[in-house]
Parts: C-alpha cells; structure tokens; sequence
C-alpha cells in the first residue's frame, strides 16, 4: 500500500496534457461559447432596434443546417441524381459534390464580425482614401418599403472598392448579404468574407449541380427576406461603360415568386461613380487582347505598394490623389406591382419566355442604375478634355465648358450636386489631379489631353455617356 509508483516522464507529461484538454473542453471552451455567444446575441439585440431591416432568422442558422437544407431540397436531389447519371458516378460521390458545393457557397453569418469589425473597417478605408458622398433621390419612396420585403441593391460594378463603399453607407440600415467572386477566396480573406454574410459564386462555372445548388441558395435566402447586393453586370466594367445585364441571379430570385402570396422583393437601383478607380489601369489593359497577363507577385508587389503609400500620406494628400467617391439610391421598384402592373406571374412561365421578361425587368433596372450613377468632377473635365481634340485650353476656359456641360446636364434630368460656390475649387482639384496622373499636361498655364491617355479618360468619361 505504501509503496511508490514510478512514472517515466513521457508518461506523465502525456497524462497531463490530457487532463489539461479535459478541463479545457468541460470548463473553459463551454464558458468561453458562453461569453461569446452573449455578447453577440447582445449586438443582435442592440442593431435590430436600429436598423431599418432587421436581421433575418435565415442569417443567424447555423451553417450546417443551411447546407442540410440545401442538400436535403428536391430539386437539388434531383440534380445530384442527374449528375451522377451523366458523369457516370456513383450517387455517393455525387452527393459529396453537392455537399462541397453546399459549404463553398453558405456564409457562416457573425452579426458581431459584422457590425463590430467589418462596418468598422469599411467605414475606415472608404474615408481613408475617398471623400464620400451620398445622394438618396427617392427617399419618400424608399421609406414606404414593406418591413417583412426583401431587399435587393442592384448596382453598376466600377471597383472591388464598391463592396467596402456600399457597406459602409449601408452598415447602420440593414446586414447585406454579397455574392463575391473567386477572387477573394484566399485564406484569411474567405474566413473574414463568408463571416460578413457573402457567398461566393463561380461566375464562369456551367457545372450543372453547382447552378442548382447555387440557385436553390439564393432562392432560400430570397425568400426568407435576406437583404441583397447584386452586380446585375456580373463583372467589373472594363471600358467604363455599363455592361449588359446578367440574369441568373434575377431568374433564382424570381422564377418560384408567387406575388398574391410571397413577401414583395423590392429593387433598389444604386448608381456609384469615382473620381479615382483604384483598379482603372489593370481593368483598361484587358482592352488590349495582347496584352501581357501580369504575375500574381506583380498584383501583390502593387497592391502592397499602394497601402504603404497610402497609410502614409496625410488626408488632404490622400484626398487630392484619389478625389470623390459617389453613391447615389435611385427609385425602388416593387417586383409584385411590377407583376400586377404587367400581369405577370414568373412561377408559371416557361424558361424561354420567363427569361424574356426578366430581361425586361433587369433593362428597366439598369435604366434606373444609369440615371443615379453620380457625375463627378473627374468624369466632367475628362468629358471636356476628350472634346476639345489635343488644342491648348486656359483653365478658364476649361471651367466655361465644363459650367456649360454642367447646364446641359441639369436640363437632362442628371444627378449633379455641384454648388456654385464650391464650382471652382472643385474643378481646380480634378484639373490637378489629372495633371498628377500625368493624363494632361500643362505650360505655361494652358492645359491638353497627353497623347496616348485618351483610352483612360474614354474610361471615366463613358460612365456619363448616355447623358447625351
């Protein structure tokens, strides 16, 4: 009974870790899940008495219920037995391919995540490097917005800048929920991302049980009145033109939409415009089939580049170099007065024809988009320089074109909120800035367009180009 056990120490630092895991898992991991789960069903609490739209009971499930529930839907049964059919595979192997699809595509929502780091964040870089400006041109429309509706931004894509812009104007109304490119599923960007509520999209993809699965997503979240943001061009504009309409997320959307018994899915058209596209040059080059594709150490060495320079610039720098970034809501359009209005019902139309008509509504709202994109006073005197054909001009007479432009625009009906009083400055601010860029040259206090930048003002400019 008295006698003594000896234990080798491997043995004993073993036995120690392993009563150290236990206390771990049975005290301190259950207490911390505690904590954390407080504090965010706190924020939850304190931003659903703040936001405009609340968050929805779809936004906070846990991410393996959604991916059950997908797996589990009829349709995308149906698409996995297809699948496996066509691939000749086992049914097996093809459920685990939906399954991945599944959870590449679920977010895994954090409302704290969100509205603790990721609003602040957003909130940080758009000010950071732009002088934000916002303009709401149907207010008393966009007020009038059922609460149980669902919500869907549609905008024209400039930048990867927009997803930070929107999100920063937005944060404090309503948790958006994005659909992101492959582009940001990197480590730890895609963690950070899906946290914030995006989903990530194959853009390129014709994977047939990646469409369904991806469809019967967006179809759930719809439905369940998750607010939206949708790049209706479904890329980024490469000439500064807006592109044609894509319509598979609109046919997602609305091809099972009852309107005499589903919620109302309200449209909102969201013009943004920049004085400064961070990307511009890397977006024109793909005019140029022959151009040379640049490394991913090139991409890397740049954008490193660009936040050192940055950071480390005062404001008013920061602010001449990069300009005004502007976001602009246009008139909501209710998809079930739509519906009523042109005695349509998607859910009982054939592919063919549904597609037709949602062409029309995704045409309808690009107009929308078009007439609240923001003109900018970059845009404006890249307008001005491509107009006066490679002659001299004073800043005088610069600012007389520009004031007659100006004019012009107003008589059109264009979102311009230029004061008379700050016409100057700002107009001597973007004759700088393109100086800067070395886009125009300057002597002897006249200025012109430098030759072979005419494709880089083209860029700006074309964002105005149906104001004609």
């Amino acid at each position: 009974m008295d006698q003594t056990i000896t234990l080798p120490y491997w043995l004993f630092i073993l036995l120690a870790l392993f009563t150290l895991l236990l206390i771990l898992d049975r005290v301190l991991f259950p207490s911390v899940r505690w904590y954390l789960k407080r504090r965010v069903n706190r924020i939850i609490k304190e931003v659903n008495t703040r936001l405009d739209i609340e968050i929805r009971p779809f936004q906070l499930t846990k991410k393996q219920v959604l991916v059950d529930q997908l797996l589990f839907d009829e349709k995308v049964i149906e698409a996995i037995k297809d699948y496996a059919q066509e691939q000749d595979l086992p049914l097996e192997i093809a459920q685990a391919k939906a399954q991945s699809y599944a959870n590449e595509i679920t977010p895994t929502f954090n409302a704290y995540v969100y509205f603790r780091f990721g609003y602040w964040l957003a909130k940080k870089v758009s000010r950071l490097i732009y002088r934000v400006r916002v303009g709401v041109y149907d207010d008393d429309q966009i007020k009038k917005i059922e609460k149980g509706s669902t919500v869907v931004l549609v905008m024209n894509h400039r930048s990867n800048m927009d997803y930070v812009l929107v999100s920063f104007l937005i944060g404090d109304k309503v948790a958006l929920s994005y659909a992101v490119g492959e582009w940001a599923r990197i480590w730890p960007l895609q963690t950070l991302i899906k946290s914030m509520g995006a989903f990530f999209v194959r853009r390129s993809s014709r994977n047939t049980l990646y469409r369904r699965v991806l469809e019967r997503y967006v179809n759930l979240a719809t439905r369940a009145g998750v607010c939206q943001a949708v790049f209706l061009e479904g890329g980024l504009t490469i000439d500064g033109k807006m592109r044609e309409p894509r319509l598979g997320f609109m046919d997602y959307m609305l091809r099972e939409y009852h309107p005499s018994i589903d919620r109302d899915i309200v449209f909102i058209p969201i013009g943004i415009n920049y004085d400064r596209v961070l990307e511009d040059k890397s977006l024109i080059r793909h005019l140029d089939k022959n151009a040379q594709k640049r490394s991913s150490w090139y991409v890397l060495k740049t954008a490193l580049k660009f936040f050192y320079k940055t950071l480390t610039k005062k404001r008013k720098a920061r602010w001449s170099r990069f300009g005004y970034a502007g976001v602009n809501f246009g008139k909501p359009l209710s998809a079930k007065h739509y519906c009523e209005q042109h005695q349509i019902d998607f859910s009982e139309l054939e592919s063919t024809e549904r597609f037709e008509q949602i062409k029309q509504l995704a045409d309808e709202l690009m107009q929308g988009i078009e007439e609240v994109v923001p003109i900018l006073p970059v845009v404006l005197m890249s307008e001005i320089f491509l107009a006066q054909d490679m002659q001299w001009k004073s800043e005088l007479q610069l600012k007389a074109s520009a004031m007659q432009r100006i004019k012009q625009l107003k008589l059109l009906g264009a979102p311009i909120d230029l004061s008379e009083s700050a016409f100057e400055q700002v107009l001597s601010s973007a004759l700088t800035m393109l100086v800067g860029r070395r886009f125009v040259e300057e002597k002897d206090n006249l200025y012109k367009l430098v030759k072979g930048a005419e494709t880089n003002l083209k860029y700006y400019a074309n964002s105005i180009s149906h104001w004609q």
